[in-house]
């Protein structure tokens, strides 16, 4: 008999109707190429029968693992990246790319320093800013506030996260302000209200140092979606915020955005060496140095962590997949005298044990991504049934829970799930194909 006779009986025995013509015409073209034979076998194996519903339920439980581990992965992944993009987003959308501080807080010859900052390649925008922590009271309520004087360029950069009132109010002697919502709620404070900011460094007299209180209306309120900002920003033009200061015509510092975020440091070293022994160079990475580093540790702990849980899955495989070579050791035994490879053998499990892989990944993807869409609503489902404030903005930073998902990670998950899948089926496959189908036949 021909290991072709062979391959058709093995086939005609699943599907009655298959031709040796189909055969021929679906001939093994290589290694890992499926014949026909060997892909209905492997069907045949995908689907066990009546008297095999354990194997059924042992492979079940492998997608489903599969499934929740890389949704997991996917979900965890993507949430990390959106706090940090987020973080970032708002951070650079109020703070720019980095700052050049003058020594003592105030800076004296600050046009030249703007100039040189702006003619650094990589820069996109430089402006002078003035930031001071200073109190703010209304109706006997007193708040602790960062006072922002901006140039009318960044007021009106603001405009898209005002949420009551016109920022276009905020001119240079109007004595008009913007305060954050938080801030705004704690004080009790609406628009059109007038506030009251007191500098403790005030102008010195026979008695003593006066504090300088000044009152200013409310003419918008903004919402930037960091809790901290929300609470304490006060922006003004940069005028008002100079005489409330008493700054004169210094300012506190020069805020600048580059190209490339990740690259502020490169592009911004011409301009420490200018300004060395003046001012000094600060980047967002810097600044917020102990919160992104916090964030990208926890990011490397919990995919380490979640890993495991595509380990596990392919274990899940693995011990299906031996389970099925054992309750099939008299197919594999007739199969192999009727003349069909090892290789054969060894291509059939391998596909088998590798599409339940498979097909958990494609699930996890598509319940990871479901999930992801609807996040917010599943927080305040959680929420609702608990009882907990599970998203508090005054310890999460960020209003919302955040997602940014990245194609590279998800290409490396499904490439990590798939590998698992694949090496958890090589023992089970190879112990098929090493069976003696005299010593199984020999007691039948």
């Amino acid at each position: 008999m021909t290991v072709g006779s062979a391959a058709l009986r093995i086939a005609r025995h699943y599907n009655p109707s298959y031709t040796r013509a189909q055969l021929q015409q679906h001939k093994d073209t290589g290694v890992l190429i499926l014949s026909p034979f060997e892909w209905m076998i492997a069907k045949r194996y995908l689907l066990p029968g009546k008297g095999e519903a354990f194997i059924a339920l042992v492979a079940g439980i492998s997608v489903g693992v599969v499934m929740l581990s890389v949704a997991m992965l996917v979900v965890v992944m993507s949430v990390m990246n959106g706090f940090r993009a987020e973080l970032l987003d708002k951070i650079v959308g109020l703070n720019g790319h980095a700052i050049v501080q003058a020594y003592g807080g105030r800076m004296q010859n600050w046009q030249e320093v703007l100039e040189t900052v702006r003619k650094t390649p990589g820069v996109v925008e430089a402006s002078p800013l003035i930031e001071q922590p200073l109190l703010a009271s209304y109706n006997g309520r007193v708040e602790a506030i960062l006072v922002r004087g901006n140039t009318a360029t960044d007021i009106s950069d603001l405009g898209d996260k005002v949420v009551l009132g016109d920022i276009g109010e905020l001119k240079s002697g109007a004595g008009n302000v913007a305060i954050g919502t938080r801030l705004a709620q704690n004080l009790g404070a609406r628009v059109g209200d007038t506030i009251t900011i007191i500098n403790p460094q005030g102008r010195s007299t026979p008695f003593g140092t006066v504090p300088r209180q000044i009152g200013y209306q409310i003419s918008a309120i903004f919402e930037v979606g960091i809790y901290d900002y929300d609470q304490a920003f006060v922006v003004m033009p940069m005028q008002d915020a100079q005489t409330l200061l008493l700054l004169g015509d210094t300012v506190g510092m020069i805020e600048v955005k580059v190209t490339d975020p990740d690259e502020v440091g490169e592009i911004l070293a011409p301009v420490q060496e200018a300004v060395a022994g003046r001012a000094i160079v600060s980047d967002w990475k810097t600044i917020n140095a102990s919160l992104f580093e916090a964030l990208q540790v926890e990011r490397v702990a919990m995919f380490f962590a979640l890993s495991f849980m595509v380990l596990v899955a392919a274990f899940n495989i693995l011990s299906s997949l031996v389970m099925l070579v054992r309750a099939k050791t008299r197919d594999i035994a007739i199969m192999r005298t009727m003349g069909a490879t090892r290789r054969s053998l060894l291509k059939i499990f391998v596909t088998t044990g590798f599409t339940v892989g498979a097909l958990g990944t494609v699930m996890g993807l598509g319940f990871g991504f479901l999930v992801l869409a609807f996040r917010q609503q599943i927080v305040k489902a959680i929420e609702i049934v608990t009882g907990q404030n599970l998203w508090d903005p005054s310890i999460r930073f960020l209003s919302t829970l955040p997602s940014r998902t990245d194609p590279v990670e998800v290409a490396g998950i499904v490439a990590l799930a798939l590998g698992l899948s694949f090496l958890a089926t090589l023992y089970p496959a190879f112990k098929a194909a090493s069976t003696d189908p005299v010593q199984v036949l020999r007691y039948e």
